[in-house]
């Protein structure tokens, strides 16, 4: 009975087991073939990913070595890791990048392999090459499929021949501005114009008229040379609403390939992902097959191994176009991992130390729905801002099952301008895609964050908004739908209560812990609890709310409660404070008979205030008489709208210029801004030059004041 039964266990698998021998053959005689057992791990990344990674190999037995700029000296990863390294200054080009000194400190510490993580020198061909002649193992594919698949114009040409379906579009070697600009107008407006190297978004850009394209070619070909070296560009039909679909694919040393299904990530900001989910919704069973089947040929065709994955343009009648191959590990991996039951880089590892696939399609079963937001030092508010600086506050969901916060940052690390803005991405599961955004919303309600401007009540907005709700999303969603998801927030009655009742109870602790300096800690001149004889003590607050200043009338109550005036409303409020379990301060109050609990936290004049809504921050305003003598940019000046690098100064002093000019361009966390002329004028003064590194509304060009109505230049 057991010969049959493993006679036809070889007679199901046996064309599995026949492409394996085959492949393990053809590997051993190449002059790589031969697998060292890992043992040490280098992970030459940073942040949530490197903390990623060596959670996993943790896991499996793995030590795990970290390698870190001078400016992560205190960071996650590298008090998570068995060892850690310095590799260079906080520039990533001298530090992340640099090849032979991460290369020096894996050999130095005796690693086997090296894990590059995403972004740095994850799809770096030379490194993958470098990481071979020094007979470390790269975890990643081989060198040949990161130049096939890194080339758009080369990748687009194999996809074609595999029959995978690409989009019309010019990637040939003509790289004139007058050849890209033909070949656009035979194409048809709009189109994208896009880095043959490029991804992320990175030297990419949109010409919807012919009249705009030359401007955006420039722009373009500039971040792609800054970006990756290479300001070649290919161009595409853009398609107009796209869904932005890709698929999970993975492959071994022998030649066995599965697709891990899809995910859209189709609402996206400057080209760039916020929060994605797995599956794709609404996409049918036909589609869903034929869109993996797809990604596994594109595989195949560049004799792939390890994680990668395919990204694909879908219209509206779920036909899909290929677009690019990441070859690495994707941020948005978990929600696969959530859906499927796996973990990635467990599997990466696996593969890289010699081992078959552990799960064959046929195995690979989707179970409910998974979403990730990205959560970024941002401000959404001016588009998308990308900011830095501390998290003075920080206060996370519990992560359970179901509920994964994957980041590399703790409550008093800055956020650095030299790298990627994002904070952590947070990643739910559900049993189906409502139950997944309702928990999704419950908890960035519970992501509370103070020191930088962030983009969470943003994405509680996105998670509640009625299409995103349907599932109608595409890459225009933030555009077409900017005005709902941008609303004119006021403040309710209800929180300027907590908010003033949340003063006078920090104000009371305060009050007593200055107390306790004096020789008497119960001198009733060192506490403040509005004690009145035969008298109720009245008190007015002013509180801002964004540019809107409310006078608040207290009135303390003898019972310990208050009335409170908002306009021509008087309520009753009582309420105390406490220290949750984490250590951080609630305020649990009743106003007119209804319960509130929130979480607060008191920073100088500015209180925050974190609801299941989204979070509000109230200012008392500084008065008049301290505000004399601050130093700030003049109406004259054009500002830095952020932290950053100049790169580039298109003007000098002397220069006339006409509104909407381009002035100089600022470089910060992966992305370019072009700061540009305020108004008509004459420029008096450039105040920095390429390479000086500016701070958030640092004056950069200074404008001739202009003179007063009827004046006269003419002496007397």
């Amino acid at each position: 009975m057991a010969a049959v039964r493993l006679s036809s266990l070889y007679s199901t698998n046996r064309n599995r087991w026949q492409s394996i021998l085959k492949a393990w053959a053809r590997y051993q005689s190449s002059d790589s073939g031969h697998f060292v057992p890992i043992e040490k791990v280098l992970v030459a990344n940073r942040g949530e990913i490197a903390c990623r990674v060596i959670r996993t190999a943790k896991k499996l037995g793995l030590r795990t070595v970290a390698v870190y700029s001078d400016a992560d000296y205190n960071s996650l990863h590298v008090g998570m890791a068995d060892e850690a390294y310095n590799i260079g200054p906080a520039a990533s080009q001298l530090s992340y990048l640099n090849q032979e000194r991460v290369i020096a400190v894996a050999k130095q510490v005796g690693a086997q392999a090296v894990h590059p993580g995403y972004g740095f020198l994850s799809e770096n061909t030379e490194f993958a090459e470098l990481c071979k002649k020094s007979q470390l193992i790269f975890i990643g594919p081989p060198a040949t499929a990161i130049r096939d698949m890194g080339i758009k114009s080369t990748s687009k040409k194999i996809m074609a021949a595999a029959g995978v379906p690409v989009i019309e579009g010019y990637h040939g070697d003509d790289q004139s501005d007058q050849n890209l600009r033909k070949e656009a107008k035979r194409i048809g407006f709009p189109v994208m114009i896009k880095a043959v190297r490029g991804g992320g978004g990175k030297g990419m850009r949109v010409a919807m008229s012919e009249k705009e394209f030359d401007a955006q070619l420039e722009s373009a070909r500039r971040e792609g040379m800054k970006s990756f070296g290479d300001d070649a560009m290919l161009i595409e039909k853009f398609v107009e609403n796209p869904r932005h679909v890709e698929v999970q694919i993975f492959g071994d040393h022998y030649g066995n390939y599965v697709y891990l299904f899809e995910r859209d990530c189709s609402v996206q900001r400057r080209h760039q992902k916020i929060i994605e989910e797995a599956p794709a919704p609404g996409l049918t069973q036909t589609t869903r097959q034929q869109i993996g089947e797809a990604a596994v040929r594109a595989a195949k065709a560049v004799n792939y191994v390890g994680a990668g994955t395919v990204e694909f343009i879908m219209d509206k009648h779920q036909m899909f176009y290929f677009m690019e191959m990441n070859t690495r590990l994707q941020v948005e991996h978990p929600v696969t991992e959530m859906v499927t039951g796996t973990d990635l880089v467990e599997w990466q590892l696996r593969v890289a130390a010699g081992e078959i696939l552990p799960l064959t399609q046929d195995e690979l079963r989707l179970n409910g729905h998974s979403l990730e937001a990205r959560i970024y030092a941002e401000d959404p508010d001016s588009d998308f801002m990308p900011g830095a600086g501390p998290l003075t506050y920080l206060n996370i969901p519990v992560p359970e099952e179901g509920i994964r916060i994957e980041t590399g940052v703790q409550q008093g690390d800055e956020v650095s301008v030299h790298y990627d803005p994002m904070i952590a991405k947070l990643v739910v599961w559900g049993p189906n895609r409502h139950l997944a955004l309702r928990k999704l919303h419950q908890c960035l309600s519970e992501y509370n964050i103070v020191g930088l401007n962030t983009n969470i009540t943003f994405l509680m907005d996105l998670a509640s908004h009625r299409e995103f709700l349907n599932g109608n999303v595409h890459t225009d969603f933030i555009s077409m739908y900017r005005k709902e998801l941008f609303p004119q927030r006021s403040i309710s009655n209800n929180l300027l209560c907590a908010a003033a009742l949340g003063f006078i109870l920090q104000e009371r602790i305060e009050g007593f812990s200055a107390s306790l300096q004096y020789l008497d800690p119960f001198s009733p001149f060192g506490i403040m609890d509005a004690l009145r004889a035969n008298a109720q003590f009245v008190r007015e607050i002013n509180l801002q709310h964004k540019e809107t200043i409310h006078n608040i009338k207290v009135t303390y109550n003898c019972d310990e409660g208050y009335s409170i005036r908002v306009g021509d409303i008087n309520h009753l409020v009582h309420g105390h404070l406490e220290r949750s379990r984490d250590g951080f301060l609630q305020l649990k109050c009743s106003i007119d008979g209804n319960h509130i609990k929130t979480n607060l936290v008191k920073e100088g004049p500015s209180l925050h205030i974190f609801t299941r809504e989204g979070f509000y921050q109230v200012t008392i305003p500084t008065p008049k008489y301290l505000k004399v003598g601050t130093v700030g940019a003049g109406t004259q000046d054009a500002v830095s709208p952020m932290p950053g690098v100049v790169e580039k100064v298109y003007v000098n002093d002397g220069d006339t210029v006409q509104q909407g000019d381009p002035l100089v361009v600022i470089i910060a966390m992966k992305m370019e801004y072009v700061v540009k002329a305020p108004k008509n004028g004459k420029v008096e003064k450039v105040l920095f030059k390429a390479g000086d590194k500016v701070s958030k509304n640092s004056p950069l060009v200074h404008f001739e004041e202009e003179a007063p109505i009827g004046s006269t230049d003419s002496e007397a």
